[in-house]
């Protein structure tokens, strides 16, 4: 620890500087002035910090590291300074310095001050394991050796891109392969349960509940092939641009080396960005990915409803599917129990959408050669991934998975339905047919007597007729 301590109450501080002269630190933390000077100057939002999740700034050190090994295979980091930086960048990595990441997403527009944290921090630490004093500017400099060749301009957008396909591929794919496959076990399962279609919410003709199971499962699908296409934008990484696309100060291979070696870290087919302009100047590739995120959010959005009614009741709803009873559900009402997964997962859809708004909204502040709503669309970005992931995740385990059919209440509204009308169509025509439905529900009488006492059709000729395991696919 530095030598420069001084203690104020409890807390020890040192002293660190930068352009605008020294500040205190806590001596206990690794960051510098600029992280100080930021932490006290954006007070906004609480707990909206870029630590809120370890995605972003793990995703920010792969990038640091990347980059020095990248200077070192140059010959433009010293060996002992490169490895030093390695070392503190693999820790952050590891989760191991979390505590030193305070800034909040609120924050300047193009994230300076959480690239100069992660440079600060960095350099601090190996400055420590270099000379056994943290913090500090010797022998590793935050922005000559941590930042070397680089800009906050285009360092912060490519720590985007590295933690939104990071997040994407390790946390919501993978819950999405796991929804898919229970919802087509489903369809599976119940392929030959025959129940009441609805349309409008009003009575429709037959399908299986397989059926109707597998337009989920294809739902999902569809949404999981729409998260992989806006993928592909998010792998061009805009590192190599600078301060406004040129490149100024940094090595021509340095980029390709960046993007080679962050690959490796993640497993991932990261690409140089063709045009870096772009890739400071606006962030189409991550509203196209919010805009997937919104759109499986309306997917899971509709399975959330779709189930919920499906089981309310239990006596007065619908009462065709029993969710999962997880826990009491009502302080007033003994017995009560709801269908809290298919809330819980309903209202963080509704948040994705708004996120996905915000994004929009931060898309379309790019002005000239930057955008400065970077920081507010990362974090909408990931949070949305991440909700998404742990709402579905949780859904799955506690109700989807012991989601059961309640075969005698589907057996009973598909007896009692007039829409099995729709069967006679081709025998006595749609007037008459629907001269049956309306004498049926007047009366309060089955389809067939209705169809008899009007004289179209015996009860014989009726049964013929009207077979709802004949009423699931077109006409031979």
């Amino acid at each position: 620890m530095a030598n420069n301590t001084v203690q104020h109450g409890t807390i020890a501080y040192r002293s660190e500087e930068d352009s605008m002269g020294s500040i205190q630190v806590p001596a206990d933390r690794y960051w510098g002035a600029q992280t100080q000077r930021s932490s006290e100057n954006f007070r906004i939002g609480g707990a909206q910090r870029f630590n809120f999740s370890p995605t972003f700034i793990r995703a920010y050190a792969i990038l640091k590291k990347s980059a020095a090994l990248a200077n070192l295979q140059l010959g433009l980091l010293d060996r002992s300074v490169a490895q030093a930086i390695v070392a503190a960048a693999d820790e952050v990595i590891a989760g191991q310095l979390q505590d030193n990441f305070p800034l909040v997403v609120w924050q300047t527009g193009s994230g300076t001050q959480t690239n100069m944290n992660l440079n600060e921090v960095l350099a601090g630490r190996a400055n420590e394991l270099l000379t056994g004093k943290r913090g500090g500017k010797t022998p590793v400099h935050p922005n000559d050796h941590v930042n070397k060749g680089q800009s906050s301009n285009d360092t912060f957008p490519t720590a985007m891109h590295l933690a939104a396909s990071d997040a994407l591929v390790r946390q919501l794919l993978p819950v999405l392969d796991n929804i898919i496959a229970a919802l087509q076990h489903k369809a599976v399962e119940w392929q030959a349960q025959i129940k009441i279609g609805r349309t409008h919410l009003q009575d429709a003709t037959p399908l299986t509940l397989g059926q109707e199971f597998s337009a989920f499962a294809a739902q999902f699908q569809f949404v999981r092939t729409g998260l992989k296409q806006s993928l592909n934008g998010v792998l061009a990484l805009p590192i190599g641009g600078t301060a406004v696309g040129t490149g100024l100060n940094s090595h021509k291979d340095f980029p390709a080396l960046v993007v080679k070696y962050a690959s490796d870290e993640l497993a991932q087919p990261f690409r140089e960005m063709d045009n870096k302009f772009f890739g400071l100047a606006a962030h189409e590739p991550l509203v196209q990915l919010s805009g997937a995120l919104k759109t499986t959010a309306v997917a899971a959005m509709k399975l959330a409803n779709d189930i919920r009614l499906l089981g309310s009741g239990p006596r007065c709803g619908l009462n065709e599917l029993l969710l999962p009873a997880n826990e009491p559900g009502s302080s007033i009402m003994p017995g009560k129990v709801n269908p809290t997964q298919c809330e819980a997962l309903s209202m963080v859809c509704c948040q994705v959408i708004g996120n996905d708004a915000a994004v929009t909204a931060g898309g379309m502040q790019g002005q000239l050669q930057l955008n400065v709503f970077k920081p507010l669309i990362i974090h909408n970005v990931l949070q949305s991934i991440q909700l998404l992931s742990d709402a579905l995740a949780s859904f799955n385990e506690h109700c989807l998975q012991g989601l059961m059919a309640n075969h005698q209440q589907l057996t009973h509204n598909l007896e009692h339905s007039l829409m099995l009308v729709t069967a006679l169509n081709p025998v006595i025509g749609y007037d008459k047919a629907a001269q049956v439905a309306k004498k049926a529900l007047k009366d309060n009488i089955s389809l067939q007597q209705a169809a008899e006492q009007l004289g179209f059709l015996n009860k014989e000729a009726f049964n013929q007729a009207v077979r709802p395991e004949q009423m699931l696919a077109p006409n031979d």
